[in-house]
């Protein structure tokens, strides 16, 4: 009866969503891939803001039900039949009064299972698609034949664009790159390691008083070069992130200069890289938003890339959805732990292989814990810390290691501005 309810009330807001932007019609920007969506999302919106009435997904809005929610201004009332009654009438209402309806939207746009994609494309007619990454072994694919499935779920969204739309890709992935070269409509390319429309080279870390503060690189897009700064945050991952908020800026007229400038004030998430201090002069690197290949390796790349630390600790929990994929995937994890941390500290039953690739790549035993949740880690983890740790944590959501980045942290008042999952439908699960 809940998934007949459930059905019912994505239906009406999926015909109030569709209804709305026929009314309305603002320049739809829909964010895919396998990793980045949020971050790049958000570093979009930062770009557009100033320039344009501009409305983005909040948090994870990428599914179903939350992208309509985010068409239609309205919130998730969770598991409160009250609150979705109230959403119907507040849409229906919107429909009506459109006075102030953003000129553009930034939708993150994600799939669990196969046919959503085809579903929201069904109704959502994008102006720009940006595709961050497709790898090798993607979130959810568990729940399709393959890899390659996923991929061509994700690849779905291109059926959608509009015929004068613009495709802006990652020039880095071949997949993406050669969805861009089959399609008609006209593509912008972004890139790190390759050359492209907008190209990000040279990333380092900054430093403040020792400690990380953020990450800067170059940015070129035809004769213009910029120096953009991430603030709070580090990883390459922020090069492609800011990269293609330049590009999708120059689709609606913001200049490179311009888009640096909106930048420079931007945060990312929390959850995603973020800095913060721990207790006994640590820090701690909090990627406990979610996890998955890709995005472990980029976040063992950074630790590893870091200076001026005694101890590197990585706390790693399972990568879920991976299905037949998953053994091997924590094993490869391991060989990255080898190279990039001191300390290891799993935690899950999955991640334990993760360990097992640690040692096997030359970690020794002595500096490997294991632990099946989170509840027993984060009391040994704030015991263990020490002066001059940088503590790296990573793991898929429902692992919630965001409960061990409290449990070690300084600012512990300002948890609900730096922590992801906050609010409290999550805090009480």
């Amino acid at each position: 009866m809940k998934s007949i309810l459930r059905s019912v009330v994505v239906g009406i807001l999926i015909w109030e969503a569709r209804l709305l932007l026929k009314r309305t019609r603002p320049t739809v920007i829909a964010v895919t891939g396998n990793v980045g969506k949020t971050s790049t999302k958000d570093a979009i919106y930062t770009v557009l803001k100033n320039h344009k009435h501009t409305r983005k997904s909040e948090k994870g809005f990428n599914t179903e039900i939350g992208v309509p929610l985010t068409v239609l201004g309205l919130r998730n009332a969770w598991n409160s039949p009250v609150g979705w009654f109230k959403n119907i009438i507040d849409g229906f209402l919107r429909i009506l009064h459109t006075q102030g309806y953003p000129e553009v939207l930034v939708l993150e746009v994600g799939v669990d299972h196969p046919g959503d994609m085809k579903r929201l494309a069904s109704w959502v007619r994008p102006d720009v698609v940006l595709i961050t990454r497709l790898p090798d072994v993607p979130v959810h694919v568990e729940f399709f034949a393959s890899p390659e499935a996923v991929i061509q779920e994700k690849l779905e969204l291109l059926q959608a664009l509009r015929p004068d739309g613009v495709f802006v890709y990652n020039n880095d992935d071949p997949r993406v790159q050669k969805a861009a070269e089959e399609i008609h409509q006209h593509s912008i390319g972004f890139s790190r390691y390759s050359e492209s429309h907008f190209t990000a080279s040279n990333d380092r870390v900054v430093y403040d008083g020792g400690f990380p503060a953020g990450l800067e690189f170059d940015l070129k897009h035809m004769d213009t070069k910029a120096v953009m700064r991430v603030n709070g945050s580090i990883g390459v991952q922020h090069a492609y992130n800011y990269a293609a908020a330049a590009a999708v800026g120059s689709v609606l007229g913001v200049e490179i200069e311009e888009a640096t400038r909106a930048l420079s004030q931007h945060i990312p998430p929390p959850g995603r890289m973020r800095l913060l201090h721990g207790l006994k002069n640590t820090i701690i690197i909090d990627d406990s938003y979610n996890s998955s290949p890709t995005a472990m390796e980029r976040s063992l790349q950074a630790l590893r890339e870091l200076k001026g630390f005694k101890r590197k600790i990585a706390v790693l929990g399972d990568m879920l959805e991976l299905g037949q994929f998953s053994m091997r995937a924590h094993e490869d994890a391991g060989e990255d732990v080898a190279r990039s941390a001191d300390i290891l500290i799993t935690v899950g039953i999955r991640s334990r292989k993760i360990a097992e690739g640690a040692l096997e790549f030359g970690m020794s035993e002595k500096n490997i814990y294991q632990y099946d949740s989170v509840d027993r880690a984060r009391i040994e983890v704030r015991e263990m810390l020490k002066d001059g740790d940088v503590v790296l944590v990573k793991a898929s959501q429902s692992i919630r290691l965001e409960k061990l980045v409290f449990d070690i942290m300084r600012d512990t008042e300002r948890s609900e501005e730096l922590l992801v999952r906050q609010d409290p439908h999550w805090i009480n699960r």
